[in-house]
């Protein structure tokens, strides 16, 4: 009478078959050059594109500032980012504008 296992080695040690579960607690490496076949293909992901924002040419922080809100309102828009939980509340005072090439580093 012969005996049935589920899990062997082939002659040579090349190959090992497990007809049972595999459970692994820690992580499996495959090395470089290996492969782990029989898996799903991943589902491809699209991401959705914002509206173009033209390139700045903005000569004050305030113009700078404008571009830079009108560039993350697209990217909201697009679902790219979360949307604002409050708008911020405007300053009644507003900034003078400085030449962007005059700000200090």
């Amino acid at each position: 009478m012969g005996i049935n296992v589920k899990n062997y080695t082939e002659q040579g040690g090349e190959k090992t078959v497990i007809g049972g579960e595999i459970i692994i607690k820690g992580k499996l490496v495959v090395d470089e050059g290996g492969s782990v076949e029989g898996l799903p293909e991943p589902e491809p992901v699209t991401l959705p594109k914002a509206e173009n924002q033209a390139t700045s040419t903005a000569s004050t922080n305030a113009e700078l500032k404008a571009d830079f809100n009108a560039l993350l309102e697209k990217l909201k828009a697009a679902g790219l980012m979360e949307a604002d939980a409050e708008e911020p509340e405007e300053d009644s005072e507003e900034e003078p504008e400085t030449p962007v090439e005059n700000q200090p580093e």
